[in-house]
């Protein structure tokens, strides 16, 4: 089945307190934009992919593309508002041939060529499917700074990107959040609010997302000591 992959790279990383957008940061010498693309060009089943950019970033993006040898065709558009706005807008220019969508965030740049496949292989037998890892803490739930109960974490999952769905379908729920004004975090969400299933696809705490500068150091000690491999650039 031919798949679409958003890469959803419009954050300005404000939390990481640095000038660049954050998919545009540098980890082990590669931008975070680097890891995903070049991931991406090694799924087989990947067709095509929209990357979602801050204003004034395209020809930046595509210079990336470039450097990684991303010879997938490449449409880079400006994002949204939120991140569920710049998914909706990448959505739209995905190519209509395309079986499945893909997405995943330019955040998290160590997620591996496997779990896109897996995830993929996933959602095109249940028609949804993302990364996720078992909760491992115990869950507090507070009110006013103090804790008011503990939350059974059996069961419990930290979703992940990517995320993978049968294209209708993930067309359909942003359609619906659209009409109905419903704000949610994750596509995964607007799809499980349809009714549609929703498969887990193990990950692994590998696939880190980058929010604060302690992710982004903790992630250059993971280059640096050759846990992952670095883009190949031109």
């Amino acid at each position: 089945m031919k798949a679409s992959a958003i890469i959803v790279a419009a954050g300005s990383g404000s939390r990481l307190g640095l000038a660049s957008p954050k998919a545009f940061v540098t980890v082990g010498g590669c931008r975070l934009l680097h890891y995903s693309l070049a991931t991406i060009a090694r799924v087989p089943s990947i067709s095509e992919a929209v990357v979602t950019v801050p204003e004034g970033m395209e020809r930046e993006a595509r210079d990336v593309a470039r450097e990684v040898r991303c010879d997938l065709p490449l449409k880079v558009t400006a994002g949204g508002v939120e991140r569920q706005d710049s998914v909706r807008i990448a959505l739209s220019l995905t190519s209509a041939e395309s079986d499945l969508v893909i997405v995943h965030d330019a955040a998290r740049p160590f997620a591996t060529a496997t779990l896109f496949e897996s995830c993929l292989k996933a959602a095109a037998h249940s028609g949804g499917a993302i990364a996720a890892i078992p909760v491992a803490d115990t869950l507090k739930r507070v009110d006013q700074g103090a804790i008011i109960s503990t939350v059974a974490r059996a069961g419990l999952y930290q979703a992940q990107t990517p995320q993978a769905f049968r294209r209708p379908i993930l067309l359909a729920a942003h359609e619906r959040a659209l009409r109905d004004r419903i704000a949610a975090t994750d596509d995964a969400d607007l799809v499980e609010q349809m009714g549609e299933r929703v498969e887990i696809v193990e990950a692994s705490g590998w696939n880190l997302k980058i929010t604060t500068r302690a992710d982004l150091e903790l992630a250059e000690a993971i280059v640096a000591a050759g846990l992952v491999s670095r883009p190949v650039k031109k």
